[in-house]
């Protein structure tokens, strides 16, 4: 279960294309309903002008696709790791009630 380093050398592994590869890649792998993943820069740093600090990319691959969503979460790692937790579940719990 590789991510095409292409797509991380294009974009970067905190962007919309690696996140919804690496989810339809653990669905497939782990023959799951539903698979969700993250990548971010938690902090204190790694940030940049175009993906500061607090920048979380969050997918979530169901039957129908996959949906990826850029949060901004902040400059404090704790916090931003404990958010990026917490919006990934919710992102999943979202995708189930649509059901």
């Amino acid at each position: 279960m590789k991510i095409n380093p292409e797509l991380i050398k294009e974009y970067g592994a905190v962007s919309r294309e690696v996140v919804s590869a690496m989810a339809a890649n653990v669905k497939q792998f782990m023959k799951t309903d539903y698979a969700i993943a993250t990548s971010g820069i938690a902090g204190p740093d790694g940030g940049s002008l175009n993906k500061p600090v607090g920048t979380v990319w969050i997918a979530v691959a169901t039957s129908e696709g996959v949906e990826a969503k850029c949060f901004t979460f902040g400059e404090h790692r704790m916090r931003n790791i404990r958010r990026a937790a917490i919006a990934a579940l919710n992102e999943l719990r979202l995708k189930l009630l649509e059901k």
